[in-house]
């Protein structure tokens, strides 16, 4: 069993800081669950372009308000508490917070824990060794 103090991890190395946005990470793909578990805070006012090429990510809004704009079908939509978006197509998106959002994050496959977005909005796919 797994058992993490958000309130600890958040003064650790799994507290992982970029430009818009801070997140703690705790689930990562060390843990052998198949997917990684984070607590994202999007800071007020930042707009972030994202396309994960090789990740699939579930995110609910546990607090605050914003949008999320699906740059492929030109559609936004309102994210505000109780709401869940899923990227299940890899897609380009733009996320906009106009008070601050508490995410709840899962990423597939999971994350290492260290990833921040490239130039390209995407984190990298840590290859498997054998």
């Amino acid at each position: 069993m797994i058992v993490r103090d958000y309130d600890t991890a958040k003064n650790t190395d799994r507290r992982v800081n970029s430009d818009g946005w801070s997140s703690v990470r705790l689930l990562l793909k060390d843990d052998g669950m198949g997917f990684s578990f984070h607590i994202t805070t999007i800071h007020k006012g930042a707009e972030l372009k994202m396309h994960y090429q090789n990740h699939l990510e579930s995110v609910y809004c546990v607090s605050g308000k914003g949008s999320i704009e699906d740059l492929d079908e030109g559609k936004t939509h309102e994210i505000n508490p109780g709401v869940m978006y899923a990227l299940d197509k890899h897609d380009r998106h733009i996320l906009r917070a106009t008070e601050e959002m508490t995410m709840a994050c899962v990423f597939s496959p999971p994350v290492t824990g260290k990833e921040v977005h490239n130039e390209d909005g995407a984190y990298p796919l840590v290859e498997e060794t054998v």
